[in-house]
């Protein structure tokens, strides 16, 4: 049984931000922090106050975390980056809206006294028969950084009945250790609130606040006594001045949590074994169809992660073809057209999608990656609409003269048809690298669209096209950074001309490109070019599905190599005093490769390996305090070495989302290691002490906590069937009374339903349909012997 909290996040758009440049404008990018620690960066969209950036995060989180930040910046080149705004969400909010939020959202300003984060270790007690009041301040963990050196001088301050203690000042450490008591005397009768607020000291400018904790004495009366970590809240008695909500612009988000309880495999298998008898039965005539029914009572919202979890619960069963061939055949037997066909985002269509990105990235990267880099690097001016026309001086230095719009349009025309060709040439080539699943599918849909229209040989093709061209390689191609193709958004120039691109690919698609040049007429220069793509995406297709594969084990989904590479790239090793197989090394910048065994390191990508650390010796990944080595994007690998001794490797990222992706990555592979440390130290041993806590004993218990259940989800990982099975669980189980309803619709001649029936009208259930109801009644049944602490998580 697993716990789980999944946070769904997209970044959608900014507008109204304020101007920061001396431009007028700004370079805003987004900060994403869970409970303050930064989770992912957003690309830089330049020189604009209205930014799209369109970006989706996944999210595993621990099930306690508490809020949520974006924080808007304004990236700068010479100083500081400057902070815009932003936006705060509660956990409690995200509960309030179980299908998550979707809207706009006003930027507020950031107050320091606000910014708080962390816990603090207390115990209170009462003395000598209740007249006495004890607080002893112990220690805290993951203060917030005030000062420019990365840490902060933090002090404490105990009041009670008017009256204030301070503890000493622990210097340079966000997690400090006092130990120190404080005692008042019990007035009577006694004042309700003990409060204890952390201070940052600071010698020449004001101290600074960094959160409080109010200790309610009544109930420590009943108790006698209270000892624990208590979250550090913010200081929201001070008066504050008028915030400028509004003025600083909003974002537009979608934000939605998942709490999960994945239950154990069997309790599952009930409703996967029902879904899978019905797949493998297919579409019978006559009948009402579980996918029918599930497609027709699925709202528009919801059909996405629909589509998903089940093309993911199929794979995983070995049952994706037979599915995705169901769905073909149960949106054929609808009343449609031949040149709509497939352009509706029913769950056929939904599913094709998804199945493309869950089995097709790696066949995308190696297809459109090379076209994309060039266009990127090349950042040539492309334009053939007359009206958007930029004339510009052409010439070396004195012989300056002006473009005329034939031929500013004559080179964007040759420069466009250069990479539609580059890119049709790469794609005509690759049916034989084609994941063998995508070609079976594709297959079945050429032969079941060649079935239903038997008149109409052109659509089997455009069939295929509407799913390869116009919902996968088109979406790629406009926006790569969505689809992991690059790195940052492209700007302007090079956005336009990959727009135009992706339209020429769509015109392709749709293998009549005079049809698509009459409402954009000033394609018509790019007309031979598309003729000659169509001939070419036709015998691709052709060449596609006309050849069986031999598919692993005939479940369609080739299991992965034992020794798959999860990730790898340069890092750079900073070194402390001690040994291991990573210090030993000369280098400082190595090439690493996590595979499903170990993490390895060489001195380049294709260089003799130096050394590994086994997987099953690795004890924690985490971050390492910014002060350290200077840098905020530092991580450290706990492992065990050959002779038992514990040992930490440092290596240094590039940016906070690479960071984050390789400490995902290592959490992931060794997430079921046995001894995978509770805490850990996120400083260094240098001298005779630890630089966060000061502790001298270098073997000594870590002061912060391991965070091994803070996972970005990716499109390579693996398929997890139960949690799948969970949220199939979850959207059905709400959806029992909606199916009837559509049942007994479709049961009486798809004649109009007069108002809505209850449980015992209508004609009877079907065998599958009460079979399906009866499973659903045995999860629920399982979610509620659940302990309660667990039962709280369920939505």
């Amino acid at each position: 049984m697993a716990r789980r909290s999944v946070l769904s996040i997209r970044i959608v758009e900014g507008r109204n931000l304020p101007a920061k440049d001396i431009t007028g404008s700004s370079d805003p990018y987004c900060i994403v922090k869970i409970d303050n620690e930064a989770i992912v960066r957003t690309a830089t969209v330049w020189k604009t106050l209205s930014p799209f950036w369109g970006e989706e995060y996944e999210v595993q989180l621990h099930p306690t975390f508490h809020s949520i930040s974006i924080y808007v910046m304004d990236e700068d080149a010479l100083s500081r980056d400057d902070v815009i705004g932003k936006v705060c969400i509660t956990r409690t909010m995200l509960a309030e809206h179980p299908k998550g939020y979707s809207g706009w959202v006003s930027l507020s300003e950031v107050d320091p006294d606000e910014e708080v984060q962390g816990e603090i270790h207390l115990r209170v007690e009462l003395l000598e028969g209740g007249q006495r009041l004890r607080c002893t301040v112990l220690e805290a963990r993951d203060l917030a950084k005030k000062d420019r050196n990365g840490a902060s001088d933090p002090f404490v301050c105990v009041s009670y009945n008017g009256k204030t203690q301070e503890s000493t000042v622990v210097k340079k450490s966000c997690y400090p250790r006092w130990n120190e008591a404080f005692e008042f005397e019990l007035p009577d009768p006694p004042a309700e609130k003990l409060c204890v607020e952390v201070w940052d000291w600071d010698l020449v400018s004001k101290n600074d606040f960094l959160g409080k904790v109010v200790v309610s004495v009544q109930g420590l009366q009943a108790a006698g006594h209270q000892e624990g970590w208590f979250r550090l809240q913010p200081d929201t008695a001070k008066p504050r001045e008028e915030r400028r909500r509004g003025s600083l612009g909003s974002l537009q988000l979608q934000v939605r949590l998942r709490d999960e309880t994945v239950l154990p495999s069997h309790c599952y298998q009930p409703l996967v074994q029902l879904l899978c008898q019905e797949v493998k039965a297919g579409h019978q005539a006559g009948g009402v169809h579980l996918v029918t029914l599930l497609d027709e009572t699925t709202t528009a919202e919801c059909r996405q992660d629909v589509a998903i979890n089940l093309v993911k619960l199929f794979l995983g069963q070995g049952l994706v073809k037979e599915f995705l061939d169901l769905l073909f055949k149960l949106e054929l037997a609808k009343p449609c057209e031949p040149n709509t066909l497939f352009r509706s985002n029913s769950l056929a269509s939904k599913s094709m999608e998804s199945f493309l990105k869950v089995t097709g990235m790696q066949y995308l990267h190696a297809v459109l990656g090379p076209t994309i880099s060039r266009v990127f690097e090349e950042k040539k001016y492309v334009e053939l609409d007359p009206s958007k026309v930029e004339i510009k001086d052409v010439g070396c230095s004195g012989l300056h003269r002006v473009q005329t719009e034939s031929e500013v349009m004559e080179q964007g025309r040759q420069l466009l048809q250069s990479y539609l060709g580059e890119l049709l040439d790469v794609i005509s080539k690759s049916a034989p690298t084609c994941p063998p699943v995508i070609r079976a599918a594709f297959r079945q849909l050429f032969q079941r669209v060649g079935e239903r229209f038997p008149q109409h040989q052109h659509t089997q093709f455009v069939a295929v096209t509407s799913f390869l061209c116009l919902r996968f390689f088109s979406p790629a191609i406009m926006t790569p950074k969505l689809f992991h193709l690059r790195e940052t958004h492209a700007d302007a120039r090079t956005s336009r001309t990959l727009l135009l691109l992706a339209k020429a690919v769509q015109m392709v698609g749709n293998m009549e490109p005079a049809a698509g040049r009459a409402k954009e007429e000033w394609l018509a220069p790019l007309q031979p070019a598309l003729q000659h793509g169509a001939s070419q995406m036709r015998a691709f297709i052709t060449r596609l599905v006309g050849t069986e594969e031999e598919e692993e084990d005939g479940k369609g989904w080739p299991c992965a190599p034992r020794t798959a590479v999860v990730k790898e790239g340069l890092l750079f090793v900073h070194k402390t005093r001690g040994k291991g197989p990573l210090l030993a090394s000369a280098s400082k910048k190595l090439h690493f490769c996590l595979t499903s065994e170990a993490l390895s390191f060489s001195k380049s990508p294709r260089a003799e390996r130096c050394g590994s650390i086994a997987l099953a010796n690795i004890r924690a990944a985490e971050k390492v305090e910014e002060k350290s080595f200077g840098s905020c994007h530092v991580m450290q690998v706990v492992y065990v070495d050959e002779a038992g001794q514990q040992e930490t490797a440092y290596l240094q990222c590039k940016c906070v989302n690479e960071l984050n992706q390789w400490l995902s990555a290592l959490r992931k592979v060794c997430g079921n290691n046995p001894q995978l440390l509770h805490a850990y130290h996120p400083g260094v041993f240098r001298g005779d002490k630890w630089s966060c806590c000061h502790q001298k004993d270098r073997t000594g218990p870590g002061c912060g906590r391991t965070r091994h259940s803070i996972t970005l989800q990716d499109w390579s990982d693996p398929l997890q069937p139960d949690v799948e099975a969970q949220r199939l669980f979850q959207h059905l189980h709400g959806l029992q009374q909606p199916l009837r309803e559509k049942y007994w619709q479709l049961m009486e001649a798809g004649g109009p339903q007069n108002g809505p029936r209850g449980c015992g009208e209508g004609p009877p259930l079907s065998l599958e349909l009460r079979r399906l109801f009866e499973a659903l009644q045995d999860l629920e049944r399982c979610h509620r012997q659940l302990p309660p602490a667990l039962q709280e998580l369920q939505t």
